[in-house]
């Protein structure tokens, strides 16, 4: 028997195991140059990546969900790192780290890709050269917030036709009259004065 006075909370399915993914990801450094020193600081105890429940780097691609590519890449290594991200299971994400990562930087020449993004999608580009371990905590971050926002657990098992993305979580209440939102002066209330 429920008893209305004592509180709960309704959610989506999606919603809960959209914050528990996004509070879990396990990213594998893909260190190639430079930013790999930086990357291995974000991973140190100075920065607590653990607060956001990824302080566990994992080197195995079946058991990590976000690929860190940290610095310029030659066209022979791209081979190895796309067989990577392939054995990687989905869902699955990827951060470019620095200006080489996202652009090939300074690297004009003909062995360097001109960005990881010619050969892997990348959700999220971090500017600099390299970045300091603060820009990968925010990239990290955004990761989490397009996870939250954009992933539905029904993409899971999508074959076929891409579907859309699932709608940002919003809070609703469930009335005798169905489902629904709950209104804006209702979530953003002023505070009382004293």
């Amino acid at each position: 028997m429920l008893d209305l006075r004592e509180g709960f909370l309704t959610t989506r399915l999606d919603v809960l195991l959209n914050w528990a993914r996004s509070n879990s990801l396990m990213p594998m450094p893909m260190g190639l140059a430079c930013c790999a020193i930086e990357m291995m600081a974000f991973a140190g105890p100075k920065y607590d990546v653990a607060r956001f429940g990824s302080e566990a780097m994992r080197f195995s691609p079946r058991q990590a969900d976000l690929m860190i590519v940290a610095g310029w890449c030659t066209y022979k290594m791209a081979h190895a790192i796309r067989r990577i991200w392939d054995q990687m299971p989905d869902p699955k994400w990827c951060i470019a780290m620095g200006a080489c990562a996202s652009t090939g930087g300074m690297h004009r020449c003909y062995g360097v890709v001109q960005g990881v993004d010619n050969f892997l999608p990348v959700d999220v580009y971090i500017p600099g050269c390299p970045p300091r371990p603060e820009a990968v905590l925010h990239a990290l971050m955004d990761i989490q917030e397009k996870i939250r926002n954009e992933y539905s657990v029904a993409l899971d098992y999508a074959k076929g036709e891409p579907r859309p993305p699932a709608p940002p979580a919003r809070p609703h209440v469930l009335s005798p009259e169905g489902d629904e939102p709950v209104a804006r002066e209702v979530l953003h209330r002023p505070l009382k004065s004293t």
